[in-house]
């Protein structure tokens, strides 16, 4: 479906744009320095899902509708934002818990629902952000041609792409932050860590609630 030339083209800039730091370059960071490295990797996998869905609605052209309607881009921006906040303020107002000594080791697996409402809360901070889907309706069309076959599928195949190479880079980005992350597990720190990670959060909401559609 696509030549040589494209794909490499594709993968290059790609990857050059997962490595701009971002909105979700800091939430990964901020939900390691809450919870170790897996936390940031369960964090990764929820935001790249978001990533596929945003691919999958530029293929069916669901996401045109934002480029073009200024009370839908405002309703999701403001939905985002909202949710980013809500976030940010709940970590700031519950009390914080110091993790148990580790010896230098991982942190304990989360608990399933843990980690179910994390991937869930990082699948709905990607899907709400409708520059993401503004930045897929521009950029991956210059990688699609009718010619190659299903408009749709070529988007999807481009959106697994994106999404491998975010999650590499993420995957890589939460366990160097884990590293630091186990070394400042003192519990005098908890609490700074949690206000830190909710002060992130507060501050994504309110970037994306001025954000602007050009």
């Amino acid at each position: 479906m696509f030549d040589s030339a494209t794909l490499f083209a594709y993968i290059a800039a790609a990857t050059a744009l997962v490595l701009i730091p971002g909105p979700g370059t800091a939430w990964i960071v901020a939900q390691t320095l809450n919870g170790g490295s897996r936390r940031g990797a369960q964090a990764a996998i929820g935001l790249e899902t978001a990533t596929l869905i945003h691919a999958l609605a530029a293929g069916l052209g669901l996401s045109a509708v934002l480029a073009t309607s200024a009370m839908a881009f405002d309703l999701l921006k403001y939905a985002g934002a909202a949710y980013l906040i809500w976030l940010g303020i709940k970590n700031w107002r519950e009390p914080a818990t110091a993790p148990p000594p580790t010896s230098g080791q991982e942190p304990a697996q989360p608990v399933a629902g843990s980690a179910r409402s994390l991937y869930l809360r990082s699948v709905i901070t990607g899907v709400l952000n409708p520059k993401v889907a503004l930045f897929f309706l521009a950029f991956l069309p210059q990688f699609v041609a009718p010619e190659r076959g299903w408009v749709p599928l070529q988007f999807l195949i481009l959106g697994v792409l994106l999404s491998f190479i975010g999650l590499a880079h993420s995957l890589a980005l939460s366990y160097l932050v884990g590293r630091f992350g186990r070394r400042a597990s003192h519990p005098r720190f908890a609490r700074w860590k949690q206000r830190l990670t909710g002060s992130v959060f507060i501050a994504l909401g309110l970037r994306l609630a001025v954000q602007q559609r050009n």
